[in-house]
């Protein structure tokens, strides 16, 4: 008998031995029936208890991370929303010193050009005088009979004759006054394009006024829902500092490029000024370390310049300070970019001249021709590239700022959101792990009953038998009673 075999109680057959064993075992096992139960239980709570206590101990610190994250979220949309307002409410006052404090002057005008217009409009209301009496006396005498009397017909004649030179100089008077009254009409024009074009003015001023108003409306409206803190504010919030961080990590993304280009134009001739076998690090050079430096120092300087035109606020002490200081803090942080932006310049020039150096000293010792020199114009177009893209770039750089800005505020919110989900998930996947150590000493209990069914089957018809002879003796018991 070998020593995997000595359990066996018939060696040839193993089947059959362990059957044997098993059926030996049963009461045994049908004995600490109850143990294997509460050992099994003790285990489930020992193991799935911690998992849930923990969920739960997660699910309260993701409610708290959100709360706090809530309360951080509503204080810088609160912030927002209220420096939009203040400029706003800069920008109604703007207004009303620029254009409504001349509305006395204005009003003024309107009201002489308006009062000019009714005395000429009186003017020409005006009707020339009527005729004389002695119209009606002309008339009279004309029913007079000549019945050819030669005196009355001189007499009419002169009559007649004078009519006429009356009648031509009194037509003569009302073509006077209709001219005069038509040349007050044409001078009107002027004072009702005038007016045309003041009433056009204020309308304009009162329009950009509305206008400005009602976006203070919604602002306002925005801040109140901000300030009693209800979901939509909250879910607008987010949305927003979700945007601004995909947007400002765009822009961080292309200023990294614009950065890299840096890097590259800078870099051989850092190696030629440093050294090009100088080694921080056994693989990071000195050059590069050196070229790195000037860009982050450019970015600073970008960074302080933007602080102090108040166009940023990482640094509120900057922003802060009076106001001869922060212009001289302004004052030298952009001298100090322009000669960034002027080293890097001739850096740029520098390396052009480097890497045709370098192409001619390898030529040479390759013993291959030179080749023709081109033309010094279109030779120099590349150079030139470089220098101008080596001034400008620590200028763009400068600008990194703004989105450097929208990026921390928005992390802040965006990161919190991103690890309360975590720590929800975490807290679900142990409960979930403790609800399955629960369910799985379970199903061990229900196979240990299973291996043990045939002293179960026993005991229950003992059971039921005992049963039935209590019932059957207490029934006499009954009857006589």
């Amino acid at each position: 008998m070998t020593g995997s075999q000595f359990w066996m109680i018939w060696p040839d057959n193993a089947i059959l031995s362990a059957l044997i064993l098993f059926v030996i075992a049963m009461p045994f096992l049908y004995a600490a029936r109850k143990l294997v139960h509460d050992f099994l239980r003790s285990v489930g709570q020992m193991v799935g208890g911690p998992f849930r206590m923990g969920a739960r101990w997660l699910f309260a610190s993701a409610r708290d991370m959100r709360e706090r994250n809530k309360v951080v979220l509503i204080a810088h949309g609160r912030e927002e929303v209220g420096q939009l307002i203040e400029r706003e409410f800069e920008r109604i006052g703007a207004l009303v010193t620029r254009d409504l404090e001349g509305y006395p002057a204005l009003q003024r005008k309107l009201l002489e050009e308006i009062t000019k217009v009714e005395e000429d409009y009186k003017k020409c209301g005006e009707v020339p005088p009527t005729p004389p009496e002695w119209v009606d006396a002309v008339s009279a005498i004309a029913k007079v009979k000549s019945d050819s009397n030669e005196m009355v017909q001189r007499i009419l004649e002169e009559i007649k004759r004078s009519v006429h030179t009356i009648h031509d100089k009194a037509l003569a008077e009302y073509r006077r006054a209709y001219e005069s009254r038509h040349k007050i009409l044409n001078g009107f024009m002027p004072f009702w394009r005038s007016l045309d074009k003041t009433f056009g003015q204020v309308d304009k001023k009162l329009t950009g006024l509305q206008d400005t108003s009602s976006k203070i409306d919604a602002q306002m409206d925005k801040y109140e829902q901000i300030n009693k803190k209800t979901d939509k504010a909250e879910h607008a919030l987010t949305v927003s500092a979700f945007t601004q961080f995909a947007i400002a990590t765009l822009v961080l993304l292309i200023a990294a490029g614009g950065a890299l280009v840096n890097f590259k134009l800078i870099a051989l001739p850092m190696s030629e000024m440093v050294g090009a076998g100088d080694y921080l690090t056994a693989t990071l050079r000195m050059s590069d370390v050196a070229a790195l430096v000037i860009i982050f120092v450019e970015a600073t300087m970008g960074l302080f310049l933007m602080e102090a035109l108040r166009i940023t606020h990482l640094f509120p002490r900057i922003g802060n300070l009076p106001d001869a200081m922060r212009r001289r803090v302004l004052w030298i942080s952009l001298t100090l970019l322009v000669i960034l932006a002027g080293i890097e310049a001739a850096l740029a020039l520098m390396r052009d001249m480097i890497v045709v150096e370098k192409m001619a000293t390898l030529q040479q010792l390759r013993g291959g021709q030179q080749a023709a020199p081109a033309d010094p114009m279109l030779a120099s177009i590349p150079t030139y590239g470089q220098m101008l893209l080596g001034f400008i770039l620590p200028f763009a750089l400068a600008f990194v700022a703004i989105p450097l800005e929208s990026f921390m505020h928005s992390a802040r919110t965006v990161g919190g959101a991103a690890f309360v989900v975590l720590v929800r998930v975490l807290a679900f996947v142990l409960r979930v792990l403790g609800n399955l150590v629960r369910q799985l000493c379970k199903v061990l209990t229900t196979l240990y009953d299973v291996t043990i069914v045939l002293p179960l089957l026993i005991e229950r018809m003992v059971k039921t038998a005992r049963g039935g002879g209590e019932a059957a003796e207490s029934r006499p018991i009954k009857r006589a009673a």
